[in-house]
């Protein structure tokens, strides 16, 4: 069973439809207890971080995703499902405009790093219109690949208590998911074709799917970059737009259950690692 977590926002019926649809058993509930006993999980992503973040924690979501995680069970994040997986989040926390503030929302702590604002300028001063809204292509990593972030979660996640930020990052010390981004990454994508060199995603969530395939996107927030980054895509700045952890853990910043076809072979790629899992 595939749990699809409410807290309590928008679209979770067109996404347990989505995962119907690709050959899953999905059900939308709010009950921790239910998550934690679910084969997989899938956070979807409509609102603010803060919010979400505060609701999951009230209703001991956040524990028990973790939790799930922690264990090796599937997940997939979905755009707000994503940028929980980091430590962090600016959206609609206290000093939300305050780049000095520490008061950001904590979110899943499992990726390192603050989820913030898009930049509404180019490295040339150009203008873009945010919320970013509208059909982008996806391509791997302009850089090296190194691996998908690996490892044990720290050891302050999914222990049943708050997460310490501090602890968690200086848990990852020497793993792969470094937050450092790494050098040659191009200020922009070219976003309105396919890139001039086809390679293939090293990642199974998107086995079959080529380079340059188009996904639909609607958001104002943007994940760090990292070695756990499997895909990106670029509107203002190049940003990730599908990252791993482990072997079974997934989020993706474009909605796949609003992507026609290509977003229907990523829920089928996700649902065949459930099963296979």
């Amino acid at each position: 069973m595939i749990a699809v977590v409410d807290y309590h926002k928008g679209n979770l019926k067109s996404v347990e439809r989505g995962l119907i649809a690709a050959g899953g058993d999905a059900f939308v509930t709010d009950d921790a207890a239910a998550i934690a006993r679910a084969d997989a999980v899938v956070l979807p992503g409509v609102g603010a971080f803060a919010d979400a973040s505060a609701t999951m924690r009230d209703l001991g979501q956040m524990e028990a995703v973790r939790d799930r995680i922690a264990a090796g069970a599937p997940f997939l994040g979905i755009c707000l499902g994503m940028h929980l997986l980091f430590e962090e989040g600016t959206e609609g926390a206290p000093d939300e405009d305050d780049e000095t503030s520490t008061h950001n929302a904590p979110g899943l702590a499992v990726l390192p790093g603050v989820v913030a604002a898009m930049p509404r300028t180019d490295a040339e001063g150009r203008a873009y219109k945010v919320p970013h809204v509208g059909w982008n292509t996806l391509a791997p990593p302009a850089y090296p690949a190194e691996g998908s972030v690996s490892g044990a979660l720290p050891a302050s996640v999914g222990s049943g208590g708050a997460v310490d930020l501090h602890q968690a990052s200086s848990a990852r010390a020497g793993q792969p998911c470094g937050l450092s981004v790494r050098a040659g990454l191009p200020e922009r994508l070219e976003v309105d074709g396919p890139p001039a060199v086809q390679v293939d995603f090293n990642c199974p969530l998107f086995a079959g799917i080529p380079a340059g395939e188009y996904f639909y996107f609607t958001h104002s927030y943007i994940a760090p970059s990292g070695p756990f980054v499997v895909a990106e895509t670029a509107h203002s700045v190049t940003f990730p737009c599908a990252v791993q952890y482990r072997d079974t853990a997934f989020g993706v910043q474009f909605h796949p259950e609003k992507s026609s076809d290509a977003g229907a072979a990523v829920l089928r790629n996700f649902v065949s690692i459930v099963k296979g899992a």
